[in-house]
């Protein structure tokens, strides 16, 4: 080749090189815009321009499209992490053992257990008769039911007092609608018969022939209970109950002594039992006591009583028991007295014995009471911040409790208790592979101060050694709705971040019930910013302890949580690096508004009735969508699905369109639509990893640690 031909190659090169470039920059720097269709909403007088609204239009392709462009754009953007992802996923699926059993629990004569295969994505339910040595009779494989499907969950699996006949759901849209199958234990074949549009729980009658089971309505409410016998057509099951109070919700299930059916109504404030001998379910079901605002109480029997959990005239709960001919509440008597620290979250009745759930300080405890003595003793587990639980208890004859223990350093780890000799023993930890050892990090619970001065719980792991010189990455996590308490468990596929150099940290925000109800009360309806306002004052607590910096700092919440993300970067963008969003719930205001949409009114204890002025107002002044400034905001990575019956993918769609819109800065903001998933993402053990392996590249390449 002569000098100057090799020359011309060489520049040639270098100017298609450029080009190449040049296209991708300006690819990553142009996201999809979504077009605007203004829309205009009028309510209590205010008027909002809605003008992606449009964008809930399932049906419509370009909506499609448009998710197809912004999934395209965020493969374009993370395309230099794609080895990165891959090998993150290898390195937390790695961690897993494939080959893998539960502990088994006995029932009715049988131990039942699940156990996974190498390589496969879904369980294989099993049962061995009286002991485990006995040959495995496998339930359910659902490998093989999956097959064809692009998703699929089994739920509700019920096996019939007679051992003959399980009952289970499935679900293949990811909508949480499930078909319930029968399947003859006997012949090991699965009857053509089903049942459609169900919760996916089938609750067997003593004769066994007869189940009771739910059904949704338009808006995906539980709200029907109907009877069913084995062999005849669904269209001719009888309707037992209609729960016709769109505020409330409808499920059924058995006591543990099987001698009792029982339906529950619930809403947010308020709940209404009904009961029927098991024995006999052609009666009727009787209302245990008739439903009041703000009486809440659950039910479960044994003897001659039904226990009662309830907060009648008791904010944090107490224990009460009833006869059962005599049910309403001037009947009940009190078993254990309320405390105004101490809030009881669940029973468990043994024949000699009672276990009690309690949280106390944001931990959980189990109290061991002996019912003849009352003598009573609590468990000990020795480290700052954790979560323990009661188990799998079916059996009323035995001194042995099954609990669960695990914390952010320490495997998920099952026991028996013996509550007699005060002797556990550990049954199985959860496995994990490679050079996993917990003492090689650390766990800690600090407390941060809220605005009004409230300490707020913190839980934090990182690997023993961390340099607190303030320039550390962290990822902090928080929910803060319902009552529902962020407990301090262990996820193996942290460690990726620990090792890492990352600090993981779990605030224990209001709206939560981790302190007791006053804790929840004080995070919904009209205080709900405190909420936000609580995991702000986290976030900065951690820099100003030197765990982290603004430009280190990410944070992550899912669902509620994902209004938690989305109030907060609308209030301090300035404080955080990176935020990740989970399925959203977003758009609060037209969400509420909307009667038709699955869990709206359902809800309207909890965020108030935007129908009303002064909630409509509040729930305005934090709504994340309509909160949208032009200004910057962090870099941000937002998921969803598709079929999210929920929190609806419009939502999150609709959130980052607005904000592509407004916001003034050149970082990144990444929207993935999973078009095969709902709101608990793609189904599988292993698929979910994927999207794990996401959000960690999605921060590392933040940081610089991905080229």
């Amino acid at each position: 080749m002569q000098q100057g031909t090799f020359f011309l190659v060489v520049l040639l090169s270098i100017v298609f090189n450029t080009i190449n470039y040049s296209q991708e920059k300006q690819e990553r720097i142009m996201p999809p815009r979504a077009e605007k269709i203004p829309k205009e909403l009028v309510n209590h007088g205010i008027t909002r321009i809605d003008n992606y609204y449009w964008l809930n239009q399932k049906e419509n392709p370009k909506v499609i499209d448009y998710l197809n462009a912004e999934n395209q754009f965020l493969e374009l953007t993370m395309k230099n992490t794609e080895q990165y992802q891959e090998k993150l996923y290898k390195e937390i699926v790695g961690r897993i053992k494939q080959t893998d059993q539960s502990v088994p629990y006995k029932e009715n004569g049988y131990w039942y257990y699940t156990r996974f295969e190498e390589g496969e994505e879904y369980p294989i339910h099993c049962r061995k008769k009286e002991s485990l040595e006995s040959e495995e009779e496998i339930l359910l494989n659902v490998n093989e039911l999956a097959k064809g499907h692009k998703y699929y969950n089994v739920s509700g699996l019920e096996v019939s007092p007679d051992n003959n006949i399980l009952a289970f759901g499935v679900d293949t849209l990811s909508r949480r609608i499930f078909t319930i199958h029968f399947k003859d234990l006997t012949t090991g074949k699965i009857s053509e018969q089903t049942i459609p549009n169900t919760t996916g729980s089938a609750v067997w009658a003593n004769d066994n022939k007869t189940i009771f089971y739910t059904t949704k309505d338009e808006t995906l409410r539980a709200y029907k209970i109907f009877r069913h016998k084995l062999g005849s057509d669904f269209k001719n099951d009888l309707e037992i109950y209609h729960e016709a109070d769109e505020t409330f919700n409808c499920f059924v299930y058995n006591t543990k002594s099987r001698e009792y059916l029982i339906i529950a109504s619930n809403s947010t404030l308020s709940n209404e039992y009904r009961f029927l001998n098991a024995n006999t379910p052609n009666e009727e079901f009787k209302i245990v006591q008739p439903r009041e605002r703000n009486l809440e109480y659950r039910v479960d029997h044994f003897g001659k009583y039904f226990y009662i959990v309830t907060n009648y005239d008791a904010k944090n709960f107490r224990l009460m028991k009833t006869f059962v001919d005599k049910t309403t509440k001037e009947n009940w008597e009190e078993v254990i007295p309320h405390r105004s620290d101490v809030l009881l979250e669940d029973i468990e009745i043994f024949k000699n014995y009672l276990v009690v759930q309690e949280r106390e300080n944001g931990l959980t405890q189990l109290r061991i009471i002996n019912w003849a003595t009352n003598d009573e003793h609590y468990l000990e587990f020795g480290e700052p911040t954790y979560y323990s639980f009661i188990s799998v208890n079916p059996e009323f004859n035995t001194s042995l409790l099954r609990f669960g223990f695990t914390s952010l350093k320490t495997p998920t780890s099952t026991f028996d208790y013996d509550m007699t000799t005060r002797t556990k023993t550990l049954l199985k930890q959860q496995v994990v592979l490679g050079d996993f050892n917990s003492n090689n990090y650390d766990t800690e619970r600090l407390y941060a101060k809220a605005s009004d001065n409230t300490l707020i719980p913190i839980s934090l792991v990182y690997r023993k050694g961390l340099n607190k010189n303030g320039n550390n990455p962290l990822l902090l996590y928080g929910y803060g709705s319902y009552g529902i308490s962020m407990n301090a468990g262990f996820n193996s596929a942290l460690l990726s971040l620990l090792d890492r150099g990352f600090v993981y940290a779990v605030a224990h925000i209001r709206g939560g019930e981790e302190m007791g109800r006053d804790w929840y009360e004080d995070g919904k309806l009209l205080k709900k910013k405190n909420t936000f306002t609580d995991f702000i004052s986290s976030a900065e607590y951690l820099i100003q302890e030197k765990f982290t910096t603004s430009e280190k700092l990410f944070i992550q919440g899912g669902s509620a949580g994902g209004l938690l993300i989305g109030a907060v970067i609308n209030m301090r963008p300035d404080l955080f690096k990176g935020a990740i969003a989970q399925v959203p719930f977003v758009d609060v205001v037209t969400t509420m508004l909307d009667e038709s949409i699955p869990l709206t009114t359902a809800e309207y204890d909890e965020w108030g009735n935007p129908n009303d002025k002064i909630y409509f107002d509040y729930m305005l002044s934090y709504s994340p969508y309509d909160n949208i400034e032009a200004k910057n905001y962090p870099n941000l990575l937002v998921l969803t699905g598709l079929h999210d019956s929920q929190v609806q993918y419009w939502e999150p769609a609709k959130w980052v369109a607005k904000l592509r819109e407004k916001k003034t800065d050149d970082n990144l903001l990444l929207f993935k639509t999973s078009m095969d998933a709902g709101h608990s993402g793609v189904s599988g053990r292993f698929r979910a990893f994927k999207e794990t392996a996401l959000v960690y590249s999605f921060m590392l390449k933040l940081l610089g640690k991905i080229n």
